[in-house]
């Protein structure tokens, strides 16, 4: 076991983080090693001296000001998701087999089942699908890109027309989860900005679903469209008071957005939830410094009409 390695795992010894058969090497290197074991007695010392000072409760501004960072953070983490380690960095997977046989046995075997169950599912013969029934549900991974969204006047039909191995069409009420599927994928993934606003447009109306809200919050934060950011926006409002997400994500959009309309129409939500701390302080910023007029001047109006803060 290299000093390095050790070194770098010194913390999480301490800490009890590290697993047990990494905890049994770590300890017989610094067994062997006065180096590796003068960095894990200080480690130990920051680690008695650290729990002796005393805790100080942040401020409520400060926990406002945190909990947006901590969310814009984590949007932007979620793209690097936790699988891309291990997917692309091969000594990753050799240093957890390493230190974890029980590890190596389970990704024998379960490459072992998986070629059994490719072996077996390319000998059956694939099902006919009785005449007149549905369709089976799209897979996202074989969807290539939605080609058109439309809603059938005076119903809530929608018809989606997508590509996977040839074009493919679906028809259904909203409440389809395929219907829904579909539209979330377009709403997120399709080149077509029409197409995206379309989709947008139409989980607006069913704002109150998890998925939906999700789909609207990536929608508004990520977009390159105007169009699509605003149609997200309107569907967003309702729930501005009572979702913390959405309240975060529509002061991200009337702090960042490059776009002026965007911005005022985020204002304008805001407005309802005004004396809430978080958006108290972005108010005081925006009526400090925001180097759009009517912005600047709406905010200080705003600021005005709430108590003052003791």
């Amino acid at each position: 076991m290299k000093c390095e390695w050790v070194q770098q795992n010194i913390v999480l010894f301490v800490y009890d983080e590290l697993p047990d058969d990494a905890r049994y090497e770590l300890e017989q290197h610094v067994s062997r090693c006065t180096g590796c074991a003068g960095e894990l007695e200080s480690a130990k010392r920051f680690r008695t001296n650290f729990s002796r000072s005393p805790i100080q409760e942040p401020s409520p501004n400060f926990l406002a000001a945190s909990r947006m960072k901590l969310q814009e953070a984590l949007e932007s983490a979620e793209q690097g998701a936790w699988w891309h380690r291990y997917i692309f960095d091969p000594a990753a997977w050799l240093h957890q087999i390493r230190f974890a046989p029980a590890l190596a046995v389970a990704i024998f075997m379960v490459g072992f089942g998986g070629g059994i169950g490719a072996t077996y599912k390319m000998l059956r013969t694939q099902p006919d699908f009785p005449s007149g029934s549905p369709a089976p549900a799209p897979v996202q991974a074989s969807i290539g890109a939605i080609q058109s969204v439309a809603q059938q006047p005076g119903s809530n039909q929608v018809t989606i027309k997508y590509d996977a191995v040839s074009p493919q069409v679906r028809t259904g009420s909203l409440n389809d989860p395929n219907i829904q599927q579909l539209l979330l994928y377009a709403a997120r993934n399709n080149f077509n900005p029409g197409v995206r606003m379309d989709s947008v447009d139409l989980l607006t109306q069913q704002p109150s679903d998890t998925h939906v809200r999700e789909a609207l919050i990536y929608a508004l934060r990520y977009d390159s469209n105007t169009g699509v950011r605003l149609k997200a926006l309107d569907g967003l409002g309702p729930a501005v008071k009572g979702d913390v997400q959405v309240r975060d994500a529509v002061l991200e959009a009337l702090m960042s957005d490059a776009n002026p309309g965007v911005r005022i129409e985020a204002l304008r939500l805001l407005v309802p939830v005004r004396a809430d701390s978080s958006v108290r302080i972005v108010l005081q910023r925006l009526a400090a410094k925001d180097e759009n007029r009517y912005i600047r001047s709406q905010a200080r109006t705003l600021l005005s009409q709430l108590p003052e803060m003791n």
